[in-house]
């Protein structure tokens, strides 16, 4: 018997209680303390503001993954892009193909919503995530760098 595929949809309000443990694992994944009350505030008000979209993978009724994706736009493109900032699948759920899902969901989105691409940053560390990204047909920029500065 086939494991069934992960259903993704967009992530509401409702959703809370399902993403906010996937989100503070996240953040532990990236060493940052657990905290979810501001882990559920801080979703609440991505959701509430519409200033992000979040994509939740279900199986059956279980959430197992997730990606946010931030809107922003690209002058030289003169286009809507998005960022994806955000993408974590639980350790249960791993190798099971939640994170092509999400990701061929967030493509599908980005171009039904008319943007024009998704930029995405990881650690260089993370080679499995970026064993999927490039098997999904990211492509690695090779031509600028990115610099941050902390304020």
């Amino acid at each position: 018997m086939q494991p069934s595929e992960p259903q993704v949809r967009k992530a509401t309000s409702a959703d809370l209680k399902l993403i906010v443990p996937l989100f503070d694992a996240y953040r532990s994944f990236y060493r940052q303390e657990s905290d979810l009350p501001h882990a559920k505030s801080f979703l609440r008000a991505r959701l509430d503001r519409k200033d992000s979209v979040i994509l939740v993978a279900l199986d059956q009724s279980r959430a197992v993954g997730f990606t946010q994706l931030y809107p922003s736009f690209s002058s030289v493109s003169m286009a809507r892009i998005f960022i994806l900032n955000d993408l974590f699948v639980s350790p249960r759920a791993r190798g099971k193909g939640v994170g092509s899902a999400l990701l061929a969901a967030a493509a599908d989105f980005g171009k039904q919503s008319g943007a024009v691409r998704l930029a995405l940053t990881t650690e260089t560390t993370n080679t499995v995530a970026q064993s999927v990204y490039e098997r999904m047909g990211w492509v690695r920029d090779t031509t600028f760098y990115t610099y941050e500065l902390t304020l």
